[in-house]
């Protein structure tokens, strides 16, 4: 096994579907005049995107830790595992946007963790 790209493939990751859920949370912030999600398509996304990052990652934290023990990559994704747990510890606040706030901030760091993931197994797009 290399030490620069590990093998993660201990469960099927489905990364353009975890991608397609990103974008419909985070296309509204690129196109100001569309509306975000809401009610009960909001809820249903969001939990969608928290069982992805559930999935997705313990995946790439086992990846990582297959990488070199002094390679910067390795705690840079370290990192990326670390912030979507705590993303998944968090709840909605209306200080920082309510429930589509944490919805995006959900998705980008499972687009974060899809990244990583995809560049861990050399499947980039």
């Amino acid at each position: 096994m290399s030490a620069t790209r590990p093998d993660t493939q201990t469960t099927p990751v489905d990364t353009a579907t975890m991608r397609d859920i990103v974008n419909r949370l985070l296309d509204p912030d690129a196109v100001p005049e569309a509306l975000p999600p809401t009610g009960d398509e909001l809820r249903t996304l969001t939990e969608t995107v928290r069982g992805h990052l559930a999935l997705l990652a313990p995946e790439v934290e086992t990846a990582a830790w297959k990488l070199k023990s002094d390679s910067v990559h390795r705690y840079t994704v370290l990192g990326c595992v670390w912030e979507a747990r705590s993303r998944l510890e968090a709840q909605p606040s209306p200080r920082f946007g309510g429930a589509p706030g944490y919805a995006r901030r959900l998705a980008r760091a499972l687009n974060a963790l899809c990244d990583h993931y995809e560049m861990l197994n050399g499947t980039m797009r």
